[in-house]
């Protein structure tokens, strides 16, 4: 399915694109602290939406 050249660039573009974001995301530790906070608010909101919408489609069946 895939060469061995493919299956070795991909595990490198893996390992290499992992790195480089939590390299990234610790440089701007400080920032996301500063602009971002409790944004996780904003996650529970999207999910209790869901949550709703999922409930009232299955009781509406």
């Amino acid at each position: 399915m895939f060469t061995p050249g493919q299956k070795i660039f991909a595990i490198f573009f893996v390992i290499a694109f992992t790195a480089v974001m939590i390299w990234t995301y610790r440089k701007d530790l400080k920032l996301h602290k500063k602009y971002y906070k409790n944004s996780y608010l904003v996650l529970i909101a999207i999910f209790a939406v869901i949550a709703v919408f999922t409930l009232i489609t299955f009781s509406m069946h």
